[in-house]
């Protein structure tokens, strides 16, 4: 066994980091975690039925609208365009997946977006 002790996290380069990292990007990065972590939970994946949860994709969808939505005016059409179209694809594939799919305007971010129809 070693003596020496875990090493800590330098939580000043981490502030420093951070404070350097542009708005736009921090939003793009969290709304693409969240996008990839709904693709998961839809069996979008090649381990698919492994990790499907379509009570948690529901979830991560919706977050992933409000972010959206609330970020519009935020970030330039460059960056909300594609999330947009992600977005939609979740919702669509979310649809698909569901065994007794959502009324329109009633699926996961359709509060935010307005219906999804495949």
């Amino acid at each position: 066994m070693s003596d020496t002790p875990p090493e800590t996290p330098d939580f000043d380069a981490m502030t420093r980091d951070i404070a350097e990292v542009p708005a736009v990007e921090v939003i793009v990065t969290v709304a693409v975690n969240l996008m990839s972590a709904a693709a998961v939970k839809l069996g979008l994946t090649e381990e698919g039925e492994a990790h499907k949860d379509l009570d948690e994709a529901r979830k991560l969808v919706h977050a992933l609208a409000g972010l959206l939505d609330a970020s519009t005016t935020e970030i330039s059409s460059f960056h909300a365009a594609p999330l947009r179209d992600g977005l939609k694809s979740l919702q669509l594939a979310f649809r698909e997946a569901s065994l007794v799919p959502d009324e329109p305007g009633q699926g996961p971010g359709e509060k935010y977006t307005g219906p999804v129809y495949g």
